[in-house]
């Protein structure tokens, strides 16, 4: 895994990135208990470099408070740690579970659940060398509440050292921040936290929390309109498209395709002829700039290029596979390229080569129109300066319209995500549903196999 290093994102990481490596990490086998103790351990550090002989440290009833606890239970043995902790409403069960821990520490505990209850301790915050701040973490938003607006306010104007864990609670005014594993702030210094390199550079369960959830009073659409463009010498590969988009959560999917297949949850946009030609464009161009995502070239020939080459500025959100993967390559507003690696050749007149290394290269090289998703043993994603790579896939997925279910996923996620958001969970929920699906079919699976565990992947794991 050594080698991955290379593709490391580096610099600061947002509340929603770090989730996702956190959960990629938890299901590598790196529990949130492992990197509490670990971040615990590096705050404790931070405080013995300031040499105090008391530190007080404020928590809150998240696991950021969890942090200053595994911290004070390190301290203990040094000086003299005072923790006042928030004691309202509930409370994380690791933030539980170390406060019976230190029950039985040589650490003085103080719940407060209002001001008047920190204005009986206030002197704590006089007496103390040190003070923590581990009272909110990462995604902390709004107007702080009692009684973590009172703790601020005392801690302010105690003018003592501050320390805050990971990210400053709102409105502290901190003399260092130790972020874990990466800066959420500029000027931050950093603690690892033994998160695995692949939680970074793979995609994993964690990437599926980015997937925003519908409201309650969400209305048809809100999980987004679908078009697409392809079919006449292949007649099904539109339609598994547009079966799959439905399945990763699309609202109304159109088939605008020369054959009709009578699939009721699918609208067809009927276009006369044997295949798609230029005459059609005055019937797709409206249907494309009403649509939230367009995925263009499944089952469409070779004889078609044109006609996607002037529909692609129309669009919006485009997601570009099969029969489209030719030169000159059309290009959306915004783009996601799916090849596999003839296709790839046949887009940048490069040869993907076998080494993942120099694949990688290759494909960051080339994602300068757009995202590119190269499917493989080992998928590669790119947008030209980011790369991931989706391990998970089987041998079975070699049938024919694997494919196809992989570009009608990524087009329904465009429609709520990012493009590079997109395609790496599309990549890695497709993997998946392929594995479940060859456990049960061995070699007899087929790519509508895929369908019904797409779902279960995207929407349904804990």
């Amino acid at each position: 895994m050594r080698w991955m290093r290379e593709f490391l994102e580096t610099g600061v990481i947002s509340p929603e990135r770090m989730r996702v490596v956190e959960g990629n990490a938890v299901a590598l086998g790196v529990d949130t208990r492992m990197m509490m103790e670990s971040a615990g351990t590096a705050l404790a550090r931070a405080v013995r470099e300031q040499n105090p002989a008391r530190v007080l440290i404020l928590c809150g009833k998240g696991n950021n408070g969890g942090d200053g606890l595994v911290a004070a239970r390190y301290l203990q043995w040094e000086m003299e740690t005072e923790v006042i902790y928030a004691d309202q409403g509930p409370m994380s069960e690791l933030m539980k579970e170390q406060l019976g821990i230190l029950s039985s520490c040589a650490i003085s505990l103080h719940p407060v659940q209002c001001p008047a209850d920190i204005k009986k301790i206030r002197a704590l915050f006089t007496r103390a060398d040190v003070i923590v701040d581990a009272l909110l973490g990462t995604g902390a938003t709004g107007t702080l509440r009692e009684p973590l607006a009172s703790l601020v306010r005392y801690a302010n104007r105690s003018h003592i050292p501050i320390i805050s864990a990971d990210v400053p609670t709102p409105g502290i005014r901190p003399t260092r921040i130790i972020a874990f594993h990466r800066p959420k702030l500029e000027g931050c210094e950093c603690a690892e936290i033994g998160i695995p390199l692949e939680a970074e550079c793979c995609t994993g369960p964690g990437d599926i929390t980015l997937i925003p959830q519908k409201p309650p009073d969400a209305h048809k659409g809100a999980g987004g309109t679908v078009l697409v463009v392809g079919g006449g010498p292949y007649q099904g590969a539109p339609y598994l498209v547009g079966l799959a988009a439905l399945r990763a959560g699309a609202d109304v999917v159109r088939i605008a395709s020369p054959v009709f297949l009578p699939y009721p949850d699918l609208i067809h946009e009927p276009l006369e002829g044997d295949r798609i030609r230029e005459e059609h464009l005055t019937r797709l161009i409206p249907l494309a700039e009403k649509a939230d995502a367009v995925v263009c070239g499944n089952g469409l020939g070779t004889r078609s290029h044109g006609v996607v080459r002037d529909l692609a500025p129309h669009c919006t959100r485009l997601v570009l596979d099969a029969d489209a993967l030719r030169t000159p390559l059309p290009e959306g507003k915004e783009t996601i390229y799916t090849p596999h690696a003839g296709e790839f050749q046949r887009m940048t007149r490069r040869t993907p080569p076998p080494d993942l290394i120099k694949r990688a290269r290759m494909v960051k090289k080339a994602a300068t129109s757009g995202v590119i998703l190269l499917k493989g043993e080992t998928d590669v994603i790119s947008d030209g300066e980011r790369v991931r790579f989706n391990r998970t896939g089987c041998p079975g997925m070699t049938v024919g319209g694997t494919g196809d279910v992989l570009a009608g996923v990524t087009g329904a996620l465009f429609c709520r995500l990012p493009a590079f958001d997109a395609a790496c969970i599309a990549a890695y929920a497709n993997g998946k549903a392929g594995e479940v699906t060859e456990a049960e079919y061995a070699d007899g699976m087929q790519a509508s196999d895929l369908l019904e565990w797409i779902p279960v992947m995207l929407f349904g794991e804990d």
